[in-house]
């Protein structure tokens, strides 16, 4: 009876056939696990009307901050004004949030008490 040891000569291997790994010995076997990747969550950057905050502004917002041509700026600019709140874009949360804070950040700079905020989509 042959031993395992590693002083055991093993068997000639002819070409062209495929080596085999000894039985039991660093045999390790994988199993493939699909996994499913969720989107992320998107929020919506909604800007909120006041009295005080000139319509020009908004339409300059819109367009700076969230690269609207003037004529869609200027129609979000009055969906905010009639309806008090309007969409201005939908984003991943931390670019979301950026957002937000860049249009706050103007506004303050430009004296005006304009609010934004994000909600989830």
């Amino acid at each position: 009876m042959p031993s395992d040891s590693p002083d055991t000569p093993k068997p000639p291997q002819t070409p062209g056939q495929p080596m085999l790994p000894d039985e039991g010995e660093g045999t390790v076997i994988l199993e493939r696990q699909s996994s499913k990747v969720e989107p992320p969550k998107l929020y919506q950057v909604v800007m909120l009307n006041d009295d005080y905050t000139p319509m020009e502004f908004v339409v300059m917002v819109l367009q700076q901050f969230f690269h609207r041509d003037l004529e869609t700026a200027t129609q979000i600019m009055l969906k905010i004004h009639h309806e008090g709140r309007g969409v201005c874009g939908v984003y991943t949360k931390d670019v979301a949030a950026t957002k937000v804070e860049m249009v706050l950040a103007a506004a303050r700079r430009a004296g005006h008490p304009l609010q934004c905020i994000m909600e989830a989509a």
